[in-house]
């Protein structure tokens, strides 16, 4: 692209305006650890070995690291090793690592050290080499629903049969095998039965040929491959990295997405800009930020939910009422959070699974995010807590001795005179005291003699007094 383009240059001073925002996430780097251009201490052309670990859930931020890692160990000349212990992730994500490893210029070697299952079992078969510890286990390799941790559908296990079988032939394993770790119907003879997803020990996949060696442990992985004599470099990610994993797990989203909504709601209840817009405001950055910074979201998704924003104050304090800005704010507001949640390129979206898994996330941390709301409403307010402390008044009922108004109950039967024309409202001297007064519906003129027939709250309710009536 054009550096001239101004799409080109937006796109620049969005992606330098999140990295000033996630220089803070430096500080997370532990004492010690190896900067990112130190990493490559070792001549060109010369051997080394790089430790990278891959662990927890697999990620785009872990697909961003391994990239890295990767291309680091290329520029090098060094063989990667791959220390595992995972139960796997995101389909994309793996994949994306998948393919790095297939066109990696250097050997890969995955350690399976207790656990690579799922996405897990994806990436050590695209690796030229796999140990297991004793132990350990690969396979279970379905994909499944995040919400509810169910079969996807077919077409989904389908597409990772595929990646797997792929994988499989490109590395010189067993297709067959490899897809009766996601396909319960796949029935291989003397390893699997029909009906169950494949999973295998160490000692099976050692001799179905998946796995390449049973070792210790790591150390005796890298003498395995006579690499204990060359430079070793344990890889570490990098603070922005560690950063990105963090909030851009579905689990943080979940709450960043709470903060923004939350702290709009609050925010738009009282006047003036304060601690709930600025929660908001901290909560959509660091909800957009690691999505952005991953390539999953695009500006105009990002303009569409703060356009959002702008259309409802709008209408609450230029166009009251809730019309065609409240309308169209809430639905740009929503419809950028699902957005951001799909990997869609430009206006191409995925299939609708995709877009109702990311509805039903959204919907669920608005649930969330009301019940959140009043259960923190109901602890401020209640007296003798500490956060009673944040209101300048507990609640006033009628069962403390609080009324709305004064009732002037004893009036009724009172005789006064109109100071006023009641029409049908007006006002009264009842026992030398102004009173405001309505009438039953009859005009009644000023100074005419009145009688109060009842009291509703504040509300004086006269009629013309009949003759001979009792002065108040």
């Amino acid at each position: 692209m054009d550096p001239s383009d101004p799409l080109c240059y937006s796109n620049n001073v969005m992606k330098q305006f999140y990295a000033a925002c996630l220089l803070v996430s430096l500080v997370l780097a532990p004492a010690g650890a190896t900067d990112v251009d130190s990493l490559s201490t070792a001549p060109a052309g010369s051997e080394a070995l790089y430790i990278v670990r891959v662990d927890g859930m697999i990620d785009n931020a872990l697909a961003r690291y391994i990239d890295r890692a990767v291309d680091e160990a290329e520029a090098a000349n060094a063989t990667v090793f791959l220390h595992m212990d995972t139960f796997g992730g995101l389909v994309d994500a793996a994949d994306v690592i998948r393919k790095r490893l297939l066109d990696a210029q250097v050997p890969i070697v995955t350690l399976i050290d207790k656990n690579a299952a799922s996405a897990g079992a994806l990436i050590s078969i695209a690796s030229n080499t796999i140990h297991m510890v004793p132990g350990s286990s690969i396979g279970a390799a379905t994909v499944v629903q995040g919400g509810s941790g169910e079969a996807a559908p077919d077409k989904y296990q389908s597409y990772m049969r595929g990646l797997m079988r792929a994988t499989a032939e490109a590395r010189g394993r067993n297709p067959q095998i490899a897809e009766a770790m996601v396909d319960e119907s796949i029935f291989v003879a003397g390893i699997s039965d029909s009906g169950k997803v494949l999973t295998l020990s160490a000692e099976e996949a050692l001799r179905v040929g998946i796995a390449d060696e049973i070792v210790d442990d790591l150390s005796a992985s890298i003498a395995t491959m006579n690499l204990e004599n060359v430079s070793r470099i344990d890889h570490q990610t990098s603070g922005v990295e560690r950063f990105l994993r963090f909030f851009g797990s579905p689990v943080v989203q979940s709450i960043l997405m709470m903060m923004m909504l939350g702290g709009l709601y609050f925010e738009l209840q009282t006047p003036g800009v304060g601690f709930p817009g600025l929660m908001s405001a901290i909560g959509a950055s660091l909800f957009f930020a690691p999505n952005y910074l991953y390539g999953l979201v695009e500006v105009w998704e990002v303009a569409l939910f703060v356009l959002g924003v702008i259309l409802i104050i709008l209408e609450l304090l230029v166009f009251p009422g809730f019309g065609i800005s409240g309308i169209l704010g809430g639905t740009l507001v929503l419809g950028s959070l699902v957005i951001s949640m799909v990997g869609n390129v430009g206006f191409s979206f995925p299939d609708s699974t995709a877009v109702y898994r990311a509805i039903n996330t959204l919907v669920i941390s608005f649930f969330l995010t009301v019940g959140v709301s009043l259960y923190v409403g109901k602890r401020i307010v209640r007296q003798g807590s500490a956060l009673s402390k944040l209101v300048l008044q507990p609640e006033l009922d009628r069962s403390s001795g609080y009324v709305s108004a004064v009732s002037h109950v004893e009036l009724v039967g009172a005789v006064g005179e109109t100071l006023t024309p009641l029409r049908p409202s007006g006002v009264a001297d009842i026992g030398g005291v102004r009173v405001d007064v309505v009438s039953q519906g009859d005009f009644i003129a000023s100074g005419e003699r009145i009688e109060v027939i009842r009291v509703q709250g504040s509300r004086v309710l006269v009629k013309r007094a009949e003759a001979g009536g009792q002065q108040a």
